[in-house]
């Protein structure tokens, strides 16, 4: 049996600097992608620069898992306090609270700009304008209540059964935006706040959000069975994959509202895949 050769120093070192450089990047997207205090020193430890913001993508799924722990924790405090209905608001509120809202304002962004005009130049200046128009506000509420509903269904199965729903959804629904980044081409302008993530994400942050995605997807198959989770992926994929079909040809490429619009309408997917009554 060939004796075990320790690894070499510089191996050591190249291997800690890999893992630091992992947190800094989970870090830089938890501080970009959420309202989770990444401040004071931490803040001057991760450090930012655009490629550090682009390499950040490889842990979308981490942030989402982050926000969908807290939402479960709150689900599951409130399930033992109110009806499930209330749970699932409250839980919902948390994760709007936590995220600032942002994949929501991408949500209401296109539905204004792609449901307001035909016109792509005039469709991407109504997605830059902040204020909220008509069909963002009804895009809004359609999909906030259908989260509610949803969640609320899965819940009166059980409370337990929705927080793993509710967590596994917001970490697999950050996997999605990294479709429309790697393989579409970003249209926004020069000042937009997603042009560091205009370069297209390489496989290698591909892989490493795909295994922050495992966990959520062993959950679902634990909890749901392995038929259900591997729908919600289905679901989640197929939605993605009409979004893109779409932006491009509206757009001709993606924003960084499209990628909140991913977020939301892939979470969405995932719940109704898994509150879904397939016939026997």
């Amino acid at each position: 049996m060939p004796a075990l050769v320790p690894a070499s120093m510089p191996e050591r070192s190249a291997r800690m600097s890999t893992v630091v450089a992992g947190v800094r990047h989970f870090l830089l997207a938890l501080q970009f992608f959420t309202r989770l205090p990444v401040t004071g020193r931490l803040a001057r430890w991760v450090g930012y620069s655009p490629a550090m913001l682009r390499a950040s993508a490889a842990h979308f799924p981490a942030v989402g898992a982050v926000v969908g722990a807290i939402g479960a924790l709150v689900f599951a405090l409130s399930g033992m306090l109110w009806p499930v209905a209330v749970a699932a608001l409250l839980a919902t509120i948390a994760t709007v609270l936590v995220t600032g809202a942002f994949h929501e304002d991408g949500l209401a962004d296109v539905a204004d700009g792609l449901g307001g005009t035909q016109d792509r130049a005039r469709a991407l200046e109504i997605m830059r304008d902040s204020r909220i128009g008509a069909f963002g506000a009804i895009a809004l509420v359609l999909a906030l209540g259908l989260k509610l509903v949803l969640l609320a269904t899965l819940g009166a199965t059980g409370i337990a059964a929705a927080c793993v729903a509710l967590g596994a959804a917001h970490a697999l629904s950050r996997l999605a935006p990294l479709a429309p980044m790697r393989w579409l081409p970003h249209v926004s302008g020069e000042a937009a706040k997603s042009k560091p993530l205009a370069d297209a994400v390489d496989d290698r942050a591909l892989v490493v959000a795909a295994l922050w995605s495992v966990p959520a997807v062993a959950l679902l198959a634990w909890v749901f069975g392995p038929p259900a989770a591997l729908g919600a992926l289905a679901a989640a994929a197929l939605a993605t994959l009409a979004l893109m079909r779409w932006f491009r040809h509206r757009l001709g490429g993606f924003t960084g509202d499209c990628l909140g619009a991913t977020q939301q309408v892939a979470e969405l997917a995932i719940y109704l895949a898994l509150a879904a009554r397939w016939p026997a």
